[in-house]
């Protein structure tokens, strides 16, 4: 399925920002509800937010690095083509995701807390725009970037993967 609209336009019409890990984003809901960290994981540092959500879009050629979270991270497909987001769990398993609406694609995926995972447009698209929910909220706090080295020690079996999206 053709993307209804560009980046271009989706960039303008959103007013997205670049993201520090790739791509670009704007974030449309903050749950004002806060949860307190004595609740919370101890991953999670400090209160947070009960929710946020934003809007996120890579263009071929971009990719979000891989990076790690407190929480659980739902993805949800909107607009342009297959996204493949990549999640990398703790016991190592690693488990290519495809959002989108085409080729067995499904138009929602979950990133289980902890797992380090990035995302890149799927060969042959130009971009992708979704949604990413994330409960308890994101916070850069709790915003962990791979660095290649490091995790391919871990993950030697995924070491070409972690050096192409670190």
């Amino acid at each position: 399925m053709p993307a209804h609209h560009t980046a271009a336009y989706w960039k303008a019409k959103l007013d997205m920002l670049s993201h520090p890990e790739g791509g670009c984003y704007k974030e449309i809901y903050r749950s004002p509800m806060l949860l307190p960290q004595r609740v919370l994981t101890p991953e999670h540092n400090g209160d947070r937010n009960a929710m946020t959500s934003i809007y996120f879009m890579l263009e071929q050629g971009e990719k979000s690095a891989l990076h790690r979270i407190a929480s659980d991270e739902l993805w949800h497909h909107y607009d342009g083509d297959t996204l493949e987001v990549y999640e990398i769990t703790a016991g190592g398993v690693l488990t290519t995701h495809l959002l989108g609406k085409d080729n067995g694609a499904a138009p929602f995926v979950l990133i289980q807390a902890g797992s380090w995972f990035g995302s890149r447009v799927a060969a042959g698209g130009t971009f992708t725009l979704c949604g990413c929910t994330v409960a308890p909220g994101f916070d850069f706090a709790d915003f962990e970037m791979a660095d290649a080295a490091t995790l391919s020690g871990i993950y030697p079996q995924h070491e070409a993967l972690i050096s192409e999206m670190c």
